[in-house]
């Protein structure tokens, strides 16, 4: 039977006629701040003469320093990592891939001059890490030289900062049965953790930002800012890559604040903060989202066509969750399935604003993917993981409806769909065009494991930091809950368990990307699903702050989107 029909019966069986509820969200603490940024204030007040003209220079010059530096030099190992933490990397690409292809073709030559000296280990793992982060599946077995005859990491290693971060970073990159890298992470986490009380205050806010945030899980746009301010506190800095980099930040700032001008009218001019005045009013946030999605300006219709639709999905989250009573919920989820305008008069109100809304928005998805080759219509894609989604969200109201407590596999099952990353994953490609073809479309929606183990993921971390204030308006079932009643365990245990899958997740993400040259699916693909991986991870990894976003989401936007770097 449809899950659809099944949450319907079970309802009805044993509903608790619930009414409309409450979650008190805050509103939106951006109100019209950036409807400033419209095109004509861009032109006219926003871009220096001559900007662009000096940006192109300082492009080409450092285009021409990189080339000159030796590829197998340590020099260029930390000058790809300079440009790739700054976030002009996609200037580079080319030259990048060209000296990695060359560094891993001289990788195996390298380990075996390794003698696991102290000095050697900083640039040993930055080779490491920047091979991987680039999809090149070397061996981790040369850090096994940097431990003693007892099997312990040398002693000498404890006083190294320098190495112990660059180990740390690449420990990040592991996959399952690499024990060396699960020792070094324990390793360098606790040596690093005990260094900081006696490190001056820059230094020890670089080291707590690093285990709070490593390389790994840090998207470009949120973390080259931070790093500016580390490189040019380097003395080895290159000051003209850190000059064609803050411009280039700012150039990108005026193109996404103009970007965001455009999505905050276009809410406005549908009028939902008004007419669903219950739900998370998070417009700027959801820009965020997705330009850690997709950092490159030639993605510009790809961020705020999503940045829309998670819009759309935070809203249909909403009513589903707290706003929507259980037969209004059966008529939206109807309504969704049949996809059709005429379906409007059998919504209420506060509903039909949503429903037109997305019709709006993948009509919009359908023009952008009309050129992709595929037997099937891209965005019927899209449709098709929206319409599982509003099932997924229908079966979770039942069970608030019922008052019902599944068992912590019933529960996943559901609930890594209403994650909403097999959704977003897949409309994610979609809003890219004809970049992207039927066979990673085909990919995407058959739950490969990145997809799988990034909702499983996903789905935890939200329940971690969640599951209190969901309980409190009315919702039973939280991965936590679930899990203490299925096993018998505390809610601490519980906790302690789950965050044992995500550290399996992302290990089973790491693997599948180190399959992304020999699996036919693009890098410039998976890069896609990891970002929205990364994000997912940055949002709840200490408390939900799109919902709370007067913490760290404030403190982002106003860094990406507000305040330029300085020169």
């Amino acid at each position: 039977m449809d899950s659809y029909l099944v949450a319907q019966s079970k309802a009805s069986a044993g509903s608790r006629k619930l009414g409309h509820r409450s979650a008190n969200y805050h509103p939106t603490i951006w109100g019209d701040h950036f409807l400033a940024y419209d095109n004509s204030n861009v032109v006219k007040e926003k871009k220096p003469s001559g900007l662009e003209a000096h940006h192109e220079a300082l492009k080409e010059e450092v285009r021409k320093m990189f080339i000159a530096v030796p590829d197998k030099s340590s020099k260029k190992l930390d000058l790809i990592d300079a440009i790739n933490r700054l976030g002009v990397a996609y200037h580079f690409e080319s030259e990048i891939d060209t000296s990695l292809l060359a560094i891993y073709g001289d990788y195996d030559e390298q380990i075996n001059h390794v003698a696991g000296r102290e000095e050697e280990l900083y640039i040993v793992a930055l080779r490491f890490r920047l091979l991987r982060a680039h999809g090149f599946h070397v061996s981790c077995d040369v850090f096994n030289k940097f431990k003693d005859s007892e099997g312990k990491f040398k002693e000498c290693l404890r006083g190294n900062i320098k190495g112990l971060l660059s180990l740390f970073e690449a420990a990040n990159y592991r996959v399952h049965d690499e024990d060396i890298l699960d020792e070094a992470l324990i390793f360098t986490t606790s040596q690093l953790k005990s260094m900081v009380p006696n490190l001056n205050p820059a230094l020890a806010t670089q080291i707590n930002h690093a285990l709070d945030i490593p390389i790994h899980k840090t998207l470009i746009r949120m973390g080259n800012r931070q790093f500016m301010s580390l490189y040019q506190e380097d003395e080895s800095h290159d000051p003209l890559l850190l000059s064609f980099a803050k411009f280039d930040f700012n150039i990108l700032q005026k193109l996404h604040q103009e970007e965001l001008s455009g999505i905050t009218k276009w809410w406005k001019g549908i009028d939902c903060p008004k007419k669903t005045s219950f739900a998370r009013d998070r417009v700027a946030e959801c820009y965020l989202w997705f330009l850690g999605v997709f950092p490159e300006p030639k993605y510009s219709c790809s961020r705020t066509t999503m940045a829309k639709l998670l819009a759309l999905t935070s809203l249909l989250d909403d009513i589903y969750d707290v706003y929507g009573t259980y037969d209004q919920l059966l008529l939206l989820t109807d309504a969704i399935r049949r996809w059709n305008v005429g379906c409007l008069d059998q919504l209420p109100e506060y509903m039909k604003t949503c429903y037109q809304a997305l019709l709006d928005v993948f009509s919009d998805m359908e023009k952008i993917s009309s050129k992709v080759a595929s037997k099937t219509k891209p965005v019927d894609y899209a449709i098709s993981s929206l319409q599982t989604l509003s099932r997924a969200y229908l079966e979770e109201a039942s069970w608030i409806h019922c008052g019902h407590l599944p068992t912590y596999d019933e529960y996943m099952k559901v609930a890594l769909v209403t994650s909403t990353y097999p959704m977003l994953s897949t409309s994610s490609l979609v809003s890219m065009g004809e970049v992207v073809s039927e066979d990673a479309l085909e990919w995407v929606t058959k739950n490969p494991i990145i997809v799988r183990e990034a909702s499983v993921l996903c789905r935890l971390m939200n329940d971690i930091v969640s599951c209190d204030a969901e309980e409190a308006r009315g919702e039973l079932a939280s991965g936590v809950k679930c899990y203490m009643n299925q096993y018998g365990v505390s809610r601490k245990e519980a906790i302690n368990e789950l965050e044992k899958e995500n550290i399996n997740a992302w290990k089973d993400t790491n693997q599948e990307w180190l399959l992304s040259r020999v699996s036919g699916i693009p890098m410039f693909i998976l890069e896609r699903v990891f970002n929205l991986f990364r994000f997912i991870h940055l949002m709840y990894r200490k408390e939900d702050w799109y919902t709370n976003a007067y913490t760290v989401a404030k403190d982002l936007i106003k860094t990406v989107l507000v305040d330029p770097a300085e020169i």
